[in-house]
């Protein structure tokens, strides 16, 4: 449920360009924090993802929000298509990610990094490339390519955090059993390997909280993720995706133990790892900039309650979608708005209380 197909359009490009010759972007630098002895536990940070899919448009995006970041996020369907066509993930790093993690790093922001193994914008999918391809994550080959690839990212990128499966419990409800089966197979593989190879990176998977409480495009009862814990055992840190505004008419409405009873009683560390709000109305869902940033109000609370160690937006300015190209998945339209600036970098009132809540002093 998410934009990151679109990264790798644009990835390529990026790295042919002499990156420190565009000038910066810029806004006002944040406000200093309404209460000075305020703190936060939860790291901050932003994806990549421009408004248009250009060179400019990315360097000035990360120009603007590392200046309200710890964290970096690179979250995008893998490279199937060079992957299986013979290329190496080594090389395909060097190509796509190197320079960007560098200059990314060049700000001092940590690396977040997740590989969907399906398609982000509908879970019951394989991923698109693979589907072009017509290949499956339930080939042993194209298995052996996932783990290549999340192998070569610790050895090149080396992130901080690594995500091995995002939405876990919305891929299983969603998606043929098969392919569940088979993305927990490479998933625990993967982590096999990364152990085995000495990585010092936290790893995660993430679950989509609207659909462990049954409220994503239903009203079932609460469903857990029991079985999420049982699947994935080597998960570190468990991540959140949240999209409440599918589920509940006002940020106000979401629970008080809208995180918290997910981890039935365990100490796991948690981080928000993708979701927001959007600031228009889209189709049958109302909302407004002003219900947008009493969005990050609430989620700050929520995330105190359970004393979250991060918390990403893998959009910080909204997306032009007329710029990118077609066909475009034809639920985009209801992500496009989730961002804290608008397509031109335009601020939104949701970016004040972002910047209110990262003058916070950071303590662990």
């Amino acid at each position: 449920m998410d934009m990151r197909r679109r990264q790798i359009i644009f990835a390529a490009v990026f790295c042919l360009q002499p990156l420190l010759s565009l000038a910066n972007g810029s806004l006002p630098p944040a406000p200093p924090p309404q209460d000075p002895s305020a703190t936060r536990t939860w790291a901050m940070g932003f994806g990549y993802l421009p408004p248009r899919p250009t060179v400019e448009d990315v360097l000035k995006g990360i120009n603007i929000w590392s200046q309200r970041s710890e964290y970096a996020v690179i979250h995008e369907e893998l490279p199937w298509k060079d992957l299986l066509g013979g290329m190496s993930a080594e090389a395909i790093l060097d190509r796509d990610k190197v320079k960007l993690v560098e200059y990314m790093r060049g700000k001092g922001l940590k690396l977040f990094f997740m590989a969907d193994l399906n398609d982000g914008l509908s879970r019951g999918e394989e991923a698109p490339q693979l589907r072009m391809l017509k290949r499956s994550i339930t080939e042993p080959a194209v298995q052996k390519a996932y783990r290549s690839y999340v192998l070569a990212v610790e050895k090149k990128l080396k992130p901080e955090i690594i995500g091995l499966m995002p939405e876990t419990n919305l891929v299983r409800a969603t998606a043929p059993p098969a392919l569940y089966a088979a993305a927990v197979h490479a998933a625990n593989d993967v982590a096999a390997d990364l152990k085995a190879a000495g990585s010092k990176a936290t790893l995660m998977t993430s679950v989509q909280v609207d659909t462990a409480w049954g409220k994503l495009a239903t009203n079932n009862p609460y469903v857990g993720i029991e079985k999420d814990f049982a699947d994935f055992p080597f998960t570190q840190m468990l991540g959140f995706s949240t999209y409440p505004y599918f589920a509940y008419g006002k940020p106000e409405d979401m629970p008080d133990n809208y995180f918290i009873r997910l981890l039935n009683g365990r100490e796991m560390p948690v981080m928000i790892v993708e979701g927001g709000w959007t600031s228009a109305s889209v189709g049958i869902l109302r909302s407004s900039p002003e219900q947008q940033a009493r969005y990050f109000t609430r989620m700050a609370a929520l995330a105190d309650g359970v004393k979250a160690r991060g918390w990403v937006q893998l959009l910080f300015a909204d997306l032009d979608i007329s710029s990118f190209p077609k066909p475009l998945p034809p639920i985009l339209p209801l992500f496009t708005s989730i961002g804290l600036v608008d397509a031109n970098f335009k601020p939104k009132p949701a970016l004040q209380v972002w910047d209110q809540l990262h003058a916070r002093k950071l303590v662990h």
